[in-house]
């Protein structure tokens, strides 16, 4: 599965989430590569640091994108593919080979405002492929004000967009673990937080996942206790 992160605009943390998905998938026994698509190369020095056996690819431009994501795809489980905050070809490229778009934005008018634009791009893909990616938005770093979190969901809505149930709020752990090349699950009670709304939003979005592991786990204690 292709899973791209796009969003014409920068800033909106689509490194954070693709690096917190791949480590995700990771912990939960899937093969996983990591197509970095964005110049500032963060996603891929902090998962190289952080868990070395996911495998990581840089593709540079959108040409790059064209001629090997299929073939990354065919090569793990799960392929993610952190976009580029303006490269609008390099965002369209991902979106031709995606299985699943999720498209990060923040809650302010200047995000609603930009959503549509994005939207717009994602339409022309699934217009092209007849059918996908199948696209969520998810909104990130939310802050304090509620008022513009409704707005953005009444931007999506509009659009006909889905939007995940589950928000990621703006905190320091997010910001301190690639420097400490770990994940948010890994740092102890000060990121308890943040821990708790990454993994629920993974689970909302990958819901086979979640149930499949839980399975596991009862499974062993069942064994364990036989």
């Amino acid at each position: 599965m292709i899973i791209s992160l796009v969003n014409s605009k920068g800033g909106v943390g689509k490194s954070t989430l693709a690096g917190n998905l791949a480590g995700w998938l990771a912990s939960h026994g899937r093969s996983v590569i990591l197509a970095d698509c964005d110049t500032q190369h963060s996603s891929s020095e902090w998962i190289t640091e952080a868990q070395p056996e996911i495998t990581v690819v840089r593709l540079g431009n959108a040409d790059a994108v064209l001629d090997q994501l299929p073939e990354l795809g065919m090569e793990a489980d799960f392929v993610i593919a952190d976009g580029p905050g303006s490269q609008t070809e390099t965002s369209r490229a991902l979106l031709m080979w995606a299985d699943l778009a999720i498209l990060p934005c923040k809650a302010s008018m200047f995000e609603a405002r930009a959503l549509d634009r994005n939207t717009a791009f994602v339409r022309q893909a699934q217009a092209i492929r007849k059918g996908p990616p199948e696209v969520i938005a998810v909104l990130n770093m939310v802050g304090r004000d509620y008022r513009l979190t409704r707005d953005m969901r009444d931007a999506a809505g509009t659009l006909g967009l889905k939007l995940a149930e589950t928000p990621i709020t703006l905190r320091q752990a997010y910001a301190d673990a690639p420097g400490q090349a770990t994940f948010v699950w890994n740092m102890g009670y000060a990121a308890k937080g943040a821990a708790e709304e990454i993994d629920q939003l993974f689970q909302e979005l990958f819901p086979e996942i979640a149930a499949k592991c839980s399975s596991d786990t009862d499974r062993i204690q069942i064994d364990r206790k036989l």
